[in-house]
């Protein structure tokens, strides 16, 4: 099997489809539900063609091509990190053995249920974001939103072959499935609750890139660990992309910073409101709601679940193999965070084997900080004294041990009265969803750009800002 994807084939792909004729047709008849779907649920507005990058190779070097597409004819694949014939299981109760190549009977299930789980939030994000293109803030920021969107394409098309390939007619169906919810939807909504959210405008859209999309970089990052290689190699491919993902987010949320902060050093005020930008508050607002329900994503504190997907070796902890234990856990304890009986916020200490949602989540945590360390530089370049921060683990939780208090963005508890009475300082407003969206106006001319928002630093792929990322009808 090749690094390179066979672009002869109908399915792009480097998995040597065309050795597996019935795999190959039940992909392919999966293949225009795939795209009626893309055109139904997938962005709105019509483009001529789009400045993308498409998966040519998995090494580590050039794996990209980058050029003019026309959305609908995007070449969707399915394409595996190398395989590495030595790779022994690296955590778990059997550790030391080969990879499977195969499902193994008793963990099928479980396997299935992982993969769908994720399977379900790359389509979603596409549902969320279908009508963003309406309101570009300029044709990069289009392009990129764009990119994100036919890569979380490329997602779905990655666990709906796993799902073909290793799960016979119940796989099938659940690759249909993925096709039937929808985001938001009340009869079929998609699985998790953060994919059921609104993305009604950009400043939306950075920050669930920023803090949803990175939830998905470390979910990918435990199964990349899993002695299922198939899937292990999926996701290590599939970390190559989301790391694009993340950083529009970043990128992002910097650049409405940065013009924020231009337009108070500009006009020597805070009340940005009348020049365009976006006040601090709204977007401390937004990072607060983003960044809580992303938390969620991870579950509850503790799992007997995410422990028996370890100790199977179905699902490892983010890099597993620069951990300094016996990456079995069996006999070791960790704390996590709980509410004591008089209802304080403390700690308590559990087998390291039921805690592992809460070491995935303190991984996530420590990374989100450092988006927010360069939000505040930004804000120190411009000599303004004012700083955004992550709100408390404990805020605005509808997932866990928290999800039964209230508490303000600093932790102190709060009774239900209060939250009610103070909520709309810490959280989007309706006055601010409806201030954002008023300047939610689209800006196509190359080269020019929203005034809420600067410019980036640098173009896609060493082209510069002007280039024309998209063409419009």
């Amino acid at each position: 099997m090749g690094t390179a994807a066979d672009y002869t084939e109908k399915i792009p792909n480097n998995v040597d489809l065309h050795t597996d004729r019935r795999l190959a047709r039940a992909l392919e008849s999966w293949q225009p539900n795939f795209l009626t779907w893309w055109s139904s649920m997938g962005p709105t507005l019509p483009t001529q063609d789009v400045y993308l990058r498409t998966a040519v190779n998995v090494g580590r070097e050039g794996w990209a091509h980058f050029g003019h597409v026309a959305m609908r004819d995007y070449r969707w694949g399915i394409f595996l990190a190398e395989r590495d014939r030595d790779r022994r299981i690296g955590f778990g109760a059997h550790m030391g053995e080969p990879v499977w190549q195969k499902v193994p009977g008793e963990y099928r299930a479980e396997l299935q249920r992982l993969i769908v789980i994720q399977g379900d939030t790359e389509p979603a994000s596409v549902e969320q974001q279908r009508n963003l293109g309406a309101t570009a803030p300029s044709l990069y920021d289009l392009r990129n939103l764009f990119q994100v969107n036919v890569e979380e394409g490329r997602h779905l098309w990655a666990m709906v072959y796993l799902l073909h390939a290793y799960f016979g007619r119940d796989g099938r169906e659940e690759a249909e499935a993925l096709l039937h919810r929808n985001s938001g939807s009340e009869d079929a909504p998609r699985i998790l609750g953060a994919f059921n959210e609104e993305t009604p405008d950009w400043l939306s859209f950075f920050m669930f890139t920023y803090f949803t999309d990175r939830d998905g970089k470390y979910q990918l990052g435990t199964l990349k660990e899993s002695a299922f290689d198939p899937l292990s190699r999926t996701c290590e491919f599939m970390l190559k992309e989301e790391a694009h993902h993340m950083f529009v987010g970043t990128t992002g949320i910097d650049r409405v910073v940065e013009r924020t902060a231009q337009v108070m050093r500009e006009h020597d005020t805070d009340e940005v409101v009348g020049h365009g930008a976006i006040p601090l508050d709204v977007i401390q607002r937004y990072l607060n709601f983003h960044y809580s329900v992303s938390l969620d994503l991870f579950g509850g504190e503790t799992s007997t679940n995410v422990a028996n997907y370890f100790s199977a070796g179905l699902k490892g902890r983010w890099s597993e193999d620069r951990r300094k234990d016996d990456h079995r856990l069996t006999d070791d304890g960790m704390l996590v965070d709980t509410v004591t009986e008089d209802g304080e916020i403390g700690q308590t200490e559990v087998a390291a084997l039921t805690g592992l949602n809460t070491d995935l989540r303190r991984e996530y945590i420590s990374d989100c900080e450092n988006g927010v360390v360069r939000w505040n530089r930004v804000l120190a370049e411009a000599d303004l004294p004012q700083r955004l921060r992550l709100p408390h683990v404990a805020f605005n939780r509808k997932v866990g041990v928290f999800a039964g208090i209230e508490t303000s963005p600093s932790g102190e508890r709060l009774s239900t009265q209060e939250w009610t009475e103070r909520k709309d300082t810490w959280l989007p407003t309706d006055v601010d969803k409806s201030y954002v969206r008023s300047l939610m106006r689209p800006v196509y001319e190359r080269g020019k750009i929203a005034s809420w928002i600067a410019p980036p630093r640098n173009g896609i792929n060493g082209k510069p800002f002007d280039y024309d990322y998209v063409n419009l009808p």
